[in-house]
């Protein structure tokens, strides 16, 4: 009985690749939980965005600076997971949006402690720095492209905080199992191998190309098209499903023509995304299955030529995760009030729209006013940023029992939906420009070659 149990050190392996994942897939979790967030805190695009942003952001600052520094691998894992838990739990008590944001920069230092150490740590646990590392890259990128579909699910069953929840406990556990566990010994710092620096370039303009995957497209199917978390949880999760698939197919390329096809990929499907004929979980779900083969193909290549165990492990690890973070931090910086203004245009072009949609509906003139007030007062209440619900007004009007106001709510809706999805065009096109970026310093990863 004893031969069936996983021994020990596996024990504490799994422990903590799955706190360095939750810390990867933290740059993401909250995305499915936007909607939920507007309604607490009575925010915006751009100030909900820093829930994300303030994460990514410290995570960056932190980790470039431990990449200077000389820390001990074990310490900092320890600091930052007891950070990290405290942290989580103060994010899923926070009683306001600005509280939420300083829990979540706290979040980041602890996590930020956690990416750069967890390398010596699980080689130390594997037995050997190649063991590790491969370990910590698959890891990375699985909990990059699960983030949404976690906090999808979580925020479904529960509520938001319920994300935050979750993850104390997986830190505690994981701090519990470091006190048995023990991290390689650094290497003396040397020189980076040549081409690293290119792989870390490529990683960052990725991580900015990710953000269409990862916030845009989520923030389409749930604050535009109204999809419940779970709903969209199942539509994101092609991507995911689309990284692992891909993963066998990538060990088979060479460095320069996985990263570059899986540029491409990425760049394909974003660009998909920004030319949407029609609202359809279908088509989204198939643009974001593309993007996950982009990641599934370029981002283990690129982790891999970015990681150099001989340069320092903690060092080396820390400057892959500063990369990561800090292309995720740019593009959101440009995209959220890109995004802002664009859906600005397409609001009062939806409004012109569905204007005459009510003006033409087959209805009597004793039902369009009421209609066209309460729509008034529904657009007029709503956050900046959120699409407010433009169906209860006809419900009110009689849609269950008049086939005319249901045809006249119906062409509304999709007048408003289709209007508002071409406003997320153009910060759909620049993240697929920031992918396609990234196949300039991929060319670099063939003369290092």
């Amino acid at each position: 009985m004893s031969g069936l149990l996983p021994d020990r050190r596996t024990v504490l392996t799994a422990a903590v690749a799955t706190s360095v994942a939750v810390a990867f897939a933290d740059s993401s979790i909250v995305v499915l939980a936007l909607p939920d967030l507007y309604g607490a805190f009575d925010t915006t695009i751009v100030g909900v965005s820093w829930v994300i942003t303030s994460y990514n952001l410290v995570v960056a600052v932190a980790a470039a600076a431990a990449a200077l520094a000389r820390i001990d691998a074990y310490r900092a894992a320890q600091v930052g997971l007891v950070l990290f838990c405290a942290a989580s739990a103060g994010c899923a008590a926070a009683w306001s949006l600005a509280g939420l944001i300083a829990f979540r920069c706290v979040q980041g230092l602890g996590a930020a402690l956690l990416l750069a150490s967890s390398l010596a740590l699980l080689g130390g646990l594997r037995g050997s720095r190649a063991r590790g590392a491969a370990l910590w890259t698959t890891v990375a990128v699985l909990g990059a492209a699960l983030g949404p579909v976690l906090g999808g699910v979580l925020t479904q069953l529960f509520d938001w905080r319920a994300i935050f929840v979750v993850q104390a406990p997986v830190a505690a556990v994981a701090l519990l199992a470091t006190r048995g566990a023990h991290a390689l010994a650094d290497e003396p710092r040397r020189r980076r191998r040549r081409g690293a620096l290119a792989a870390d370039a490529a990683l960052g303009l990725v991580f900015a190309a990710l953000v269409g995957a990862l916030f845009l497209a989520v923030l389409l199917v749930i604050t535009v098209w109204g999809l419940q978390p779970i709903t969209g949880a199942l539509v994101v999760s092609a991507l995911p499903a689309a990284t692992l698939a891909v993963r066998p197919l990538g060990r088979d390329l060479s460095p320069p023509v996985a990263v570059g096809g899986g540029a491409l990929l990425l760049a394909a499907g974003l660009a998909a995304l920004a030319l949407l004929p029609r609202v359809s979980n279908a088509l989204v779900a198939l643009a974001l299955a593309f993007c996950g083969a982009g990641i599934g193909l370029a981002v283990p290549v690129l982790t891999r030529s970015s990681l150099d165990a001989e340069s320092g492990l903690v060092r080396s690890g820390a400057i892959t995760v500063a990369a990561r973070h800090a292309g995720l931090v740019l593009a959101l910086a440009l995209v959220a009030p890109l995004l802002t203004g664009s859906l600005d245009d397409a609001g009062r072009r939806a409004l012109l729209g569905g204007t005459k949609e009510i003006l033409d509906a087959n209805i009597p003139i004793r039902k369009k006013v009421p209609i066209a007030l309460a729509l008034r007062d529904a657009l007029e209440r709503a956050p900046r940023g959120e699409v407010p619900d433009l169906r209860q007004p006809f419900d009110d009007a009689g849609a269950r029992s008049s086939s005319h106001v249901r045809e006249a709510r119906d062409d509304l809706v999709t007048t408003l939906e289709s209007a508002l999805t071409r406003g997320f065009r153009p910060a759909f096109g620049l993240a697929a420009l920031f992918a396609l970026l990234s196949i300039v310093p991929a060319i670099r990863l063939r003369r290092a070659a």
